[in-house]
């Protein structure tokens, strides 16, 4: 049984939408793209690539695939992400694309969370998903994910799609890992830890 990993990049207000650049997800009207660029530092470089390349099998939405697959190939293989990010095998959720020029890549084979389903249940190492914000919230939805890296980012957007929408199932986790960038982004490891530990601070009668 493979463990099903999302790493996201989030504002402290919970907005994941667009953090690499103002083209990369404009819907809505969203015009605060970029937010995350200058906050990066070598020992955040550090933790993506440890993150990466602990990937068995790499899982896109349609949008972050074309946006990725247009990057990654150009860098070449001396590059340990490219290198990394290029070989392992990649799974898409699209309904439009049925091309891929990415190497390794194919796509999910017909209802996404069952085709998720089954990836999770063969053996191997984690399966990742980057970005992907609209793929993640199916994910929740059907609760498949096992494993939060949430990159918690010092800004406050105000809109913007969020990490934990409409259809989040409630969930217990527990925090496995902390680090910190010199900029004062976090990068927390939260794995699933079964139900709520619900309670109350009001005094008894």
């Amino acid at each position: 049984m493979r463990k099903l990993v999302v790493t996201t990049f989030m504002t402290l207000d919970g907005v994941m939408q667009a953090p690499g650049g103002p083209e990369e997800d404009p819907d809505g009207g969203f015009e605060h793209g970029g937010w995350s660029v200058g906050y990066w530092d070598e020992r955040m470089g550090e933790l993506a690539l440890e993150i990466h390349l602990a990937a068995g099998g790499v899982l896109f939405g349609r949008k972050t695939y074309e946006i990725l697959g247009s990057y990654w190939p150009r860098v070449g293989d001396d590059d340990p992400m490219a290198a990394k990010l290029n070989a392992v095998p990649k799974y898409v959720a699209s309904r439009t694309l049925d091309t891929f020029e990415w190497a390794n890549s194919s796509l999910l084979d017909g209802d996404v969370p069952d085709a998720v389903g089954r990836l999770k249940a063969e053996d191997g190492d984690p399966l990742l998903v980057i970005g992907s914000s609209g793929l993640i919230q199916t994910l929740i939805q059907h609760d498949l994910v096992d494993t939060f890296k949430v990159w918690t980012f010092p800004v406050v957007l105000g809109e913007g799609k969020r990490l934990f929408g409409d259809g989040a199932i409630p969930a217990g986790f527990e925090l496995n890992d902390i680090q910190t960038s010199t900029t004062g982004v976090t990068v927390a490891t939260y794995e699933r830890a079964g139900e709520i530990k619900f309670g109350s601070f009001a005094l008894d009668e």
